[in-house]
């Protein structure tokens, strides 16, 4: 699915339009024959991956606990990796590496929700903080 389509056109629903929405997705969800077909295909001790709406992440766990909605998962937090929104400025120099696994390194020009947007030597990138790495630089 294309998330990014979604939000644009959910930015120009009405409220009631959003209610609406709202309502299908969770009577769909809801459904027993949708929680027949999770339960079929989850089980106890089961490695999973889900995405937290709090955080904007996946994260992965092993199922602790079967309910008749919900799944108890048991988080095994990963290192993070990369650097976060706070831990740099625009000015910073920092690296990533590029689509071909190129290391790329480039200076800060504006902080992004979710990603920077860097000049390098001949072009701009926009990259995710998960994917920055500090560059030192000897004098």
């Amino acid at each position: 699915m294309d998330y990014s389509a979604i939000i644009t056109a959910l930015r120009q629903a009405s409220a009631f339009d959003l209610y609406r929405l709202r309502w299908a997705i969770d009577r769909q969800l809801d459904d027993p024959r949708w929680v027949l077909a999770v339960h079929a295909r989850v089980h106890l001790g089961q490695a999973v991956d889900f995405y937290d709406p709090r955080d904007n992440v996946m994260h992965s766990g092993i199922v602790a606990e079967l309910r008749r909605k919900h799944v108890v998962a048991d988080i095994r937090e990963q290192p993070r990796q990369g650097l976060g929104r706070h831990e740099v400025r625009v000015g910073d120099v920092v690296g990533f590496q590029d689509h071909d696994s190129r290391p790329r390194q480039g200076t800060i020009l504006r902080l992004n929700d979710k990603t920077v947007t860097l000049q390098s030597e001949t072009m701009q990138w926009r990259v995710g903080y998960t994917l920055l790495h500090r560059v030192i630089q000897g004098g």
